[in-house]
C-alpha cells in the first residue's frame, strides 16, 4: 500500500532523534600490578640524581663444609654483592581539540577527553608493569608440561593448584606478604577456583577496608584478585587452546621505580590561545599527560608465573 502524501515516511524532516545526555559507562579492568609495585616495594629516585636507579644484595654465605680443626684458622670467606639496575623510562600522549568542537559540540568533550586521558595513562602504566612482571623466569605450567604449548583443556587452576603453589614460595623461603601470599589471576580462572570446596570468599574473612582492589577470596594461604589485565595467550596451548596467565607474588618480589614520584601521571591541559603564534587565531587546545617510570622484578623467586587453561 503507498504512503500517504503527509506521512512521516514521506516527510523525514520531521522526524528528530532524541539525544540522551547521559554518556554510556565505559567498562574498565582493575588496576593491579602498578599498585602493588608501588606499595609494596617502592624506589622513588632523588630529582638530578640520573634515570637509573640500583638495588643491592649481599648473597647470603654458605655453611661451612667442616667444623673447626683445634688450633687451625680456616680459610674465611669472601662477600659477593648481586646487583640490579632499572632506567626510568617517559610515557605520554595527548588530543589536540578544536574551538569549533568546544562551541559547538553537544557533549562535554574537554571533561570527557580529560577523563579518558587519565584513564589512557592507568591503562598504559599498569600495562608496562604487568609485562615485565610476567617476563620473569619462574614458571609453574598447570599440568605439569614443560612449556606453555603443553598446557591442555583440562590443566585448570584448582584447590590442589594452589596448595603446589604456596609450598613452591615455601620451599624457596619465600615470605609472605603479610600472612598470605597475593595471587592475581583472571576472572575466568577465579571462576575454576571458585568451584573447590576449600575457596573461601572475601566477604567471609575481610572487612572491605582490608580486602586489596579486586580481592575475591582465599585459597591454600593465597589471597586471590581478579582483573582482565592479566594475559591471555590465545591459540597457544595444547589443541589449540587459550593459555591462561596467573601471577602468585611474596614479598620483595617486584616494584616499581619514578624519579620524585613522577610514576603518578601529570595530565596536563593546555587552553586556547595558549600557545602564541603557533596557533595564531586560538583554534586549538590539547588534553594530555606525561609519566616517568619503570618496574623491575626483583627476587624472581618470589614470584611465580602460572599458565593455566579455564573451565570457561
Amino acid at each position: 500500500m503507498p504512503q500517504p502524501a503527509n506521512s512521516l515516511a514521506k516527510m523525514p524532516v520531521e522526524n528528530k532523534v532524541i539525544y540522551d545526555r547521559n554518556l554510556l559507562e565505559r567498562l574498565l579492568p582493575f588496576f593491579i600490578f602498578l599498585e602493588h609495585g608501588m606499595k609494596h616495594d617502592p624506589k622513588s629516585q632523588p630529582k638530578n640524581e640520573g634515570d637509573t636507579v640500583n638495588w643491592r644484595r649481599f648473597n647470603s654465605l654458605p655453611v661451612p663444609a667442616e667444623s673447626l680443626t683445634e688450633g687451625v684458622t680456616p680459610a674465611g670467606r669472601n662477600l659477593s654483592i648481586s646487583q640490579i639496575i632499572a632506567t626510568v623510562k617517559q610515557e605520554g600522549d595527548y588530543v589536540v581539540l578544536t574551538d569549533l568542537l568546544d562551541l559547538i559540540g553537544i557533549d562535554p568533550v574537554i571533561l570527557e577527553t580529560t577523563d579518558l586521558i587519565s584513564e589512557q595513562a592507568a591503562l598504559t602504566l599498569e600495562t608496562r608493569v604487568r609485562d615485565i612482571v610476567f617476563n620473569g623466569t619462574n614458571v609453574w605450567y598447570v599440568g605439569g608440561g614443560i612449556n606453555r604449548g603443553a598446557v591442555g583443556a583440562a590443566d585448570v587452576l584448582t584447590g590442589t593448584e594452589a596448595r603446589r603453589l604456596r609450598q613452591i614460595m615455601a620451599r624457596n623461603n619465600v615470605k609472605p606478604i603479610g600472612t598470605e601470599f597475593i595471587g592475581i589471576t583472571h576472572p575466568d580462572c577465579a571462576y575454576d577456583m571458585k568451584g573447590s570446596a576449600e575457596w573461601l570468599a572475601a566477604h567471609l574473612y575481610g572487612s572491605p577496608e582490608n580486602l586489596f582492589t579486586g580481592e575475591v577470596g582465599k585459597l591454600h594461604g593465597i589471597r586471590w584478585i581478579e582483573t582482565t589485565m592479566c594475559p591471555i595467550w590465545v591459540g597457544q596451548g595444547d589443541g589449540g587452546i587459550d593459555v591462561y596467565g596467573s601471577m602468585v607474588l611474596g614479598q620483595g618480589a617486584y616494584g616499581v621505580v619514578d624519579i620524585q614520584g613522577s610514576a603518578k601521571p601529570e595530565v596536563i591541559v593546555h587552553q586556547l590561545g595558549s600557545s602564541g603564534v603557533s596557533d595564531a587565531l586560538n583554534q586549538r587546545s590539547s588534553v594530555g599527560w606525561k609519566a616517568l617510570m619503570t618496574a623491575v622484578r626483583l627476587q624472581e623467586l618470589a614470584m611465580i608465573r602460572v599458565e593455566s587453561a579455564s573451565a570457561i
